[in-house]
């Protein structure tokens, strides 16, 4: 993956005005898309399969009259007077309303139909707005005309407030203080990079993403339902990434470039090697997301969709967006000498040490002081989290001030808390027979039921097959006590069946809402240890390690227990509430599996950064405390940035933010900070000192069966190595003791050494199994070690491009028989025919068959002599069979063709070639004396690989013997690389 990231970013920066036109073009298609669909933000909690949910659908098909959206119009006196003083101007109003589009029915306060809708005091009354069925989540149309009718009652000087489910916010409120987590975030880069021009990259390509993702979303709510929460959520999350991924990438690119790297190297090498990490990061994001689709819930379904996508943007932003305007900045980006970007960069943290040198010093030298000290504090901060209640908002979570909250309160002072949250009974009185003494027996039966603080309306539909009754429960909807009530009613279901004849089930908004944060509690523990588990293979996997995945998903769970505890204790508990501007009361249903979710990619992304930089000092030969030191060192300054960014920005959502969103904010904020600064910066080294060697500790199996993540760019390097080496080596083909494996990881005895100008003839001379091992090493089919390149690709990092240059001629493939679909013998003109169909599937039958006439001639005029088109291949002399695969191979246009055979290529192969491929065609052939006709002819036989490996060690000593002063000699002549 790094060595292609790597050409991403390098293609990023030669194109970089086509790049930024794309982002720029993506933006306005989809903000201007967005505009055109026109946002509808909707909040529905619908959950497929509950009770609730089923008994809802049921009400929508046979008594559709109370399924849709409901509102309360309530009223409330002036001082010194009573709601009855106003009773003309509150019925004219329900006249207004009965009168509106979607109006199912209107129960104004003394309709022979309202029950108990005047308050004791008579101070407060409500009429009961019931809407036509619109869909899961659909706001009624009628709203705005709704609101109208107030302005006669209020100019009386009544209070009118609205209320009810179908008042939920609908908008995406987004205030100055969310810009303050940017500010924040602009000052940190500024810290980091000490340059206003660099700080600000992180900023543009983070907020391109995010208004991409916000167009998207917004968009998107025009066709399916989405959550109003949901927009918000992916630009918080959006833009934390942004910033934090843009910033991993242009510091390594930073640093480079004050070692005075080239800008376009730079940067195409940053993309590739912190590129790799932000990928795996971001990719850990988008999979835990989109793992929330296996909780089942459509509206989190979507919340996960949308916030994955903002991450996928901005991953796909750091990659290309960035690398463009980088290359567009140039050398305006590297650090002047002598600055102190430039003298961070170039500093010896042993002779020099930085503070994250002398805090990981600190902490290898005292290792359990650290690990206890981290356990204690994150063991306090996570006793809350056992009192964690979980609810879904309602509008008493809603802001002070506007109209559904002064509504909700008002209920709540007027008639009980359990007014703004009623549940509905459904009964099937099909088989009943006495209808309203039957739902009164069950009334009664439900009012004494504890919990229940009174019965409401009980009335069945027109056709007397379906009923209501309206329970009042004493709590109010978010109360735990309220979730106790529904599982009590539906545990007498059986026995009021049994006695009344009328099955019964419990639904309403309220009960919908219970039914869904017990889905999500229930999805909590299993939800968790799929994303640890995921963690653990994740890391396994890149760190190729049983004890480091180990360590890194234990203190995950320590930094998700730590921001439960202190959400718990702050939102849940008050501690601080009001410095929040928030209010105590149960958590956020889906706040816990959205924090485990994020939380995780963004802990794997720290992780990566801080132990790669280990694993990499401890592959160059440091021991192992040394390898924690100097890794983390390396390391430590950015991801404190990244980190310091995450916090601002989160934070910055928990004071004016909405309320379905101040606990994932809160709690994200949390918990990146103690992840990072507590966890990966604290805790793990002291963890990785204390484990020395044995942290880096595999079984021997399991290393052979887990396939090469790369992530912190080794073959990245490996291939500029390759790609250096091919640049002194020469030659067209050049090979340099490679050794093909002949078993996995486990390289043959044969090693081939060669330099090869272009147009030459190469003989092989060779067994036939060691010429076919070398042919699918070059190919990339077989691994091998040393160097090899052809026209510049080296491997093993090159191998699209080394298939694409060499074309191999298996003439023993023919002798086996290719047989065509009738059963017939493939003939020359068909084998032909067929290798044009497949480099040009559009070609006409005619135009085909003309081609491959055409190319059966070609080979005929090489080989000197007719060849047969309707003959079997297999039929034809060995020579004619080659010219005409030789022929068809050069419609590929390589610059090598590779001709061989198990008992070696015809005498002639390499003649017929050179005619049909010209001069520049570089030829490998089998056939023992192969024609050169003026070209270099070479002789390429394996060495043995043992003499050859003490052959190089002589070299090296005598290179570095003192003594030896002799000159080196070139063993072999190149013509110079060519790419």
């Amino acid at each position: 993956m790094a060595t292609w990231l790597a050409r991403v970013g390098a293609a990023s920066m030669r194109r970089a005005w086509l790049v930024i036109v794309a982002w720029v073009a993506i933006l306005g298609g989809v903000l201007g898309g967005a505009l055109a669909l026109g946002p509808n933000m909707q909040e529905s909690f619908a959950i497929p399969g509950t009770e609730s949910q089923q008994a809802l659908d049921r009400l929508g098909s046979v008594f559709p009259q109370v399924a849709g959206s409901s509102v309360q119009v309530v009223y409330q006196a002036p001082d010194g007077a009573e709601v009855l003083d106003f009773q003309a101007e509150i019925q004219q109003q329900a006249s207004e309303i009965e009168a509106i589009d979607d109006v199912a029915s209107v129960v104004e306060p003394w309709s022979e139909f309202a029950s108990d809708q005047v308050s004791a005091d008579g101070e407060t009354a409500f009429t009961q707005v019931q809407f036509e069925p619109q869909g899961s989540g659909v706001t009624p149309a009628g709203l705005d005309e709704l609101v109208a009718t107030a302005d006669a009652a209020r100019a009386g000087g009544l209070t009118v407030e609205f209320g009810g489910q179908a008042f939920q916010a609908t908008s995406v409120p987004i205030s100055w203080v969310e810009g303050v987590g940017v500010l924040f975030a602009a000052i940190v880069l500024f810290v980091t990079f000490w340059s206003l021009l660099a700080a600000g990259l992180p900023l543009i390509t983070a907020l391109v993403g995010v208004a991409i993702t916000m167009g998207g979303v917004l968009g998107a709510s025009a066709l399916v339902t989405v959550s109003n929460s949901a927009p918000l959520m992916a630009l918080m999350i959006g833009l934390a990434v942004g910033i934090d991924y843009a910033l991993f990438i242009l510091s390594k690119h930073r640093s480079q470039l004050a070692r005075g790297m080239g800008v376009v190297e730079s940067g195409s090498l940053a993309v590739g090697t912190a590129g790799t990490a932000v990928v795996f990061a971001g990719l850990t994001v988008v999979i835990a997301l989109v793992g929330l689709l296996i909780v089942g819930i459509p509206f989190l379904s979507v919340m996960g969709i949308g916030a994955a996508a903002s991450v996928a943007i901005a991953v796909a932003a750091a990659t290309t967006l960035l690398p463009a305007i980088m290359a567009l900045l140039g050398e305006r980006l590297r650090p002047r000498p002598g600055s102190r970007a430039a003298r961070l960069a170039e500093r010896d943290v042993d002779a020099q040490p930085t503070l994250g040198m002398r805090w990981v010093t600190g902490i290898t030298k005292r290792p359990w002081l650290a690990i206890v000290g981290v356990l204690v504090v994150v063991g306090v901060a996570s006793v809350p989290a056992a009192s964690l209640e979980l609810a879904l908002p309602d509008n008493g979570r809603e802001e002070r001030g506007t109209t559904q909250r002064i509504a909700y309160d008002l209920l709540q002072e007027g008639f009980g808390e359990g007014t703004t949250g009623p549940l509905v009974v459904m009964a099937d009185i099909t088989q009943v027979t006495d209808i309203m003494p039957t739902l009164e027996a069950i009334s009664d039966d439900l009012a004494a039921i504890d919990g229940v603080d009174r019965i409401g309306s009980a009335f069945p539909d027109e056709t007397a097959d379906t009923a209501i009754i309206q329970v009042i429960a004493e709590t109010g909807p978010a109360d735990h006590a309220t979730a106790e009530l529904v599982r009590a009613i539906r545990d007498a279901a059986p026995a009021l069946e049994a006695e009344h004849g009328t099955p019964i089930a419990v639904t309403g908004a309220t009960a919908v809402q219970i039914d869904v944060s017990q889905r999500l509690q229930d999805a909590l523990l299993p939800f968790g240890i799929v994303v640890v588990t995921l963690a653990v293979v994740l890391l396994l996997l890149v760190f190729r390690s049983i004890l480091v995945p180990v360590t890194a998903a234990i203190g995950f769970v320590l930094s998700v227990l730590a921001a439960f505890g202190t959400v718990v204790a702050t939102l849940q508990w008050g501690w601080g509430a009001e410095l929040l501007h928030t209010e105590a009361g149960p958590i956020l249903s889906f706040m816990p599996v959205l924090l485990m979710a994020v939380l995780f990619g963004l802990a794997m992304d720290y992780q990566v950064f801080l132990v790669s930089g280990m694993r990499e000092a401890h592959a160059h030969g440091h021991s192992a405390i040394s390898a924690v030191r100097h890794g983390f060192a390396a390391n430590a300054r950015v991801v404190t940035a990244a980190a310091l960014i995450m916090f601002f920005v989160f934070f910055a959502f928990v004071p004016e933010g909405m309320a379905m969103i101040k606990a994932i904010a809160l709690g994200l904020a949390v918990g990146v900070a103690v992840d990072a600064f507590l966890v990966r910066m604290t805790l793990i080294p002291a963890v990785m000192t204390l484990l020395g060697e044995r942290a880096w500790w595999l079984p021997r199996w399991l290393d052979r069966a887990m396939p090469d993540m790369d992530v912190e760019g080794e073959s990245l390097g490996r291939h500029r190595a390759a790609l250096a080496w091919a640049a002194d080596a020469g030659g067209h083909l050049a090979l340099e003791r490679l050794r093909p494996e002949v078993d996995h990881d486990r390289p043959g005895s044969a090693s081939w050494t060669v330099t090869a100008p272009r147009g030459a003839v190469v003989r092989l001379d060779a067994p036939f199994a060691e010429r076919q091992r070398l042919a699918h090493a070059l190919l990339g089919d077989v691994g091998a070690a040393g160097h090899a390149h052809l026209g510049g690709a080296a491997l093993p990092g090159d191998v699209p491009q080394l298939r694409s240059r060499l074309a191999l001629v298996d003439l023993d493939l023919v002798d086996a028989g290719f047989i065509e679909p009738g059963g017939r013998a493939e003939t020359a003109h068909h084998a032909a025919r067929a290798a044009l169909s497949l480099r040009t599937p559009l070609a006409l039958g005619a135009t085909l068959d003309r081609r491959a006439s055409a190319l059966v001639e070609r080979a005929a005029a090489a080989l000197g002599s007719p060849i047969d088109a309707s003959a079997p291949l297999s039929r034809l002399s060995p020579l004619a069979r080659a010219a005409v695969l030789v022929a068809i191979a050069l419609e590929r246009q390589p610059s090598l063709v590779w001709i061989d055979a198990a008992t070696g290529a015809p005498a002639g192969a390499a003649r017929v070639a050179a005619q049909l491929g010209g001069d520049d065609l570089t030829i490998v052939t089998s056939e023992p004396a192969p024609e050169a006709h003026g070209r270099p002819a070479i002789d390429l036989a394996p060495d043995d690989a043992a003499a050859d490996d003490r052959a190089a060690a002589d070299a090296s000593t005598a290179a570095s013997d003192p003594t030896d002063t002799g000159d080196a000699t070139a063993a072999l002549a190149t013509t110079g690389a060519d790419r």
